[in-house]
């Protein structure tokens, strides 16, 4: 039933004069509720103080999403990006951390998919013509299958998490050209990198597809390539699921500022 409109007004007075005198307001907005998602790359492997309770994906309170979180106090946070995980698993296994409250959402993956992790082990450990055929077929990976995939982690992100800023987090080029690297020949590091200019260039086509926003981290990483005098990247290194991955270094001069920026 609607009320006259006297009535409504007088009663609108009578609601501002008791807020007034109580001292209560309008609410005040609340922080945003962020929520990281993806693959080692989120979830910090390689730049240590790991949390124990994260077992094997290896939650890092050095990672981007911690120190973004750290940084802006937001009034929800959950971290469940894991090492080693592909497409599917943020599928299966991440995307109950979002819900109708989400406000922010960060995800980097799409490199296991692609099997990056082999890519690097054969091209470290075997022949230019076995590494380039490596990468020919990683290449094939993410040109012809990966979008799809991309296609249902972002719907289904978007379908969970309908009010969120979805900032999709890209992969840095792994080798500097032009110096001197041990273990790899110039070829080698030429094609890596284009594998993964590749790979970042279908995931940003993917992301603006669904209207996401695209961290492109490639240009902070310039200079601190593998084979530059400061490499925010681990080569070789004990321990193994470290190499590879960015550095403290690379979380915070690299990722940090980018996803800030896109947040």
């Amino acid at each position: 039933m609607r009320l006259p409109r006297c009535v409504s007004a007088a009663s609108a007075l009578v609601l501002t004069a008791a807020l007034a005198l109580t001292g209560a307001g309008p609410a005040q907005a609340s922080g945003p509720v962020y929520v990281a998602l993806g693959d080692s790359y989120a979830s910090g492997v390689g730049s240590g103080r790991y949390d124990d309770s994260s077992g094997g994906c290896y939650r890092s309170s050095r990672a981007y999403p911690r120190l973004w979180a750290k940084a802006h106090t937001p009034s929800g946070f959950s971290f469940p990006a894991c090492s080693g995980a592909t497409t599917v698993d943020v599928i299966n296994r991440q995307l109950g951390a979002l819900n109708d409250t989400t406000t922010l959402v960060s995800v980097t993956v799409g490199g296991n998919d692609a099997g990056f992790v082999d890519v690097m082990t054969t091209c470290l450990l075997s022949t230019s013509s076995a590494c380039l055929n490596r990468i020919d077929r990683a290449r094939d990976y993410i040109a012809n299958r990966l979008p799809d995939r991309l296609d249902t982690v972002y719907e289904a992100i978007g379908a969970r998490a309908p009010a969120a800023r979805v900032v999709v987090v890209g992969y840095p080029r792994f080798y500097r050209i032009g110096t001197s690297c041990i273990g790899l020949t110039t070829a080698k590091r030429r094609a890596i990198n284009d594998a993964a200019d590749l790979l970042d260039t279908v995931t940003a086509k993917r992301a603006a597809d669904h209207g996401f926003a695209f961290a492109d981290v490639r240009g902070a990483f310039t200079g601190h390539e593998l084979c530059a005098g400061t490499a925010w990247l681990h080569s070789l290194t004990i321990p193994v699921h470290e190499s590879y991955h960015p550095t403290a270094s690379g979380q915070s001069g690299g990722y940090l500022p980018v996803f800030s920026a896109a947040a």
